[in-house]
C-alpha cells in the first residue's frame, strides 16, 4: 500500500469571487459549516495521517500564519509567495518542504463529504505508479454542487482521463484533490502556471488518471453558495431516533 507523507493545500488565492466575504479575510479562513474551509482541508488530511501539510499564502497570508500557529496535527509548515503563482507555481516552489515521494494536493475552496470509504484513503488505495503520473479525485458534473460549469474530463472504463473537447459537456468535474509526483514539476516556468500544464502532460503521455467520488462534493465559490452548501450539509446528517 502507498504511504503519503506529505501534502499542499492550496490555500494563496484573492478570492475575488468571494468578495465582499474576503475583503476582511482570505478566502480559506470563511467559515462554512462551523468551521474555516482550511480547516475542513487539513481535518482530512489528518484522519488519512498524512503527517505533514505545506499551506501555500499570498492574501492575507499573516491571517492564515496566526490562524494555524497552534494546529499540531498535520504538522504545518507554510509557502508564503510573494507574487501570486497560480496552482502550478505555488507547487514547484514548495517542492523543496514536500519530499521526494508523490504527495496529496487538495485546494482550499472545495469541500466534501465521504461515501463508505473517506475519499483520500481510495485515492491512496488506486494510486498505482507503474501506470500513473497523477490521479485526480472527479465528481459527476450533474451532482457537483455550487458548480455551474461544463466539466473538465471524460473518463474510460479503466480511469484514464481524457480533457473535455471544446463546445461540449464532459461527464466529470475535478474535485479538488489529487496525488502527483514531484519530479513533473522540474520542467516548468519558474513563474506562475496552472497546474493544467502537469495534467495536459500527463495526458499526452497517457497516465492521467481519475476516480469517482462516491460522495457529496461541493464547490464553495461565492457568497450565495455558502448557504445552499450548509443547507445541503444538514440535511444530509444521519438522523437519530430517540429511543
Amino acid at each position: 500500500m502507498t504511504v503519503l507523507t506529505h501534502a499542499m493545500v492550496l490555500a494563496a488565492g484573492l478570492g475575488l469571487r468571494m468578495r465582499p466575504l474576503t475583503l476582511e479575510r482570505p478566502k480559506p479562513l470563511i467559515p462554512v459549516a462551523g468551521k474555516p474551509l482550511l480547516d475542513h482541508a487539513l481535518d482530512r488530511i489528518d484522519a488519512a495521517e498524512i503527517g505533514t501539510a505545506v499551506v501555500n499564502t499570498h492574501y492575507k497570508g499573516e491571517m492564515i500564519a496566526a490562524h494555524l500557529r497552534d494546529r499540531a496535527r498535520p504538522r504545518v509548515v507554510l509557502s508564503p509567495e510573494a507574487e501570486l503563482l497560480e496552482t502550478g507555481g505555488g507547487i514547484r516552489k514548495a517542492l523543496p518542504l514536500l519530499g521526494s515521494r508523490p504527495f496529496l494536493v487538495v485546494n482550499a475552496d472545495i469541500l466534501w463529504l465521504d461515501g463508505p470509504t473517506p475519499a483520500i484513503t481510495r485515492l491512496i488505495d488506486a494510486w498505482r505508479p507503474d501506470v500513473m503520473d497523477v490521479l485526480l479525485l472527479v465528481n459527476p458534473t450533474v451532482s457537483a454542487i455550487g458548480y455551474d460549469g461544463s466539466g473538465d474530463f471524460f473518463m474510460d472504463p479503466v480511469g484514464q482521463l481524457t480533457r473535455r473537447p471544446k463546445g461540449r459537456i464532459a461527464p466529470f468535474v475535478f474535485a479538488g484533490v489529487h496525488i502527483v509526483r514531484p519530479e513533473l514539476y522540474r520542467h516548468t516556468p519558474d513563474d506562475a502556471f496552472s497546474n493544467n500544464l502537469i495534467w495536459d502532460r500527463a495526458a499526452e503521455a497517457g497516465r492521467l488518471y481519475g476516480i469517482r467520488h462516491d460522495g457529496l462534493w461541493f464547490h464553495v465559490g461565492t457568497p450565495d453558495t455558502i448557504g445552499e452548501v450548509e443547507e445541503r450539509l444538514e440535511l444530509s446528517r444521519p438522523v437519530h431516533s430517540e429511543s
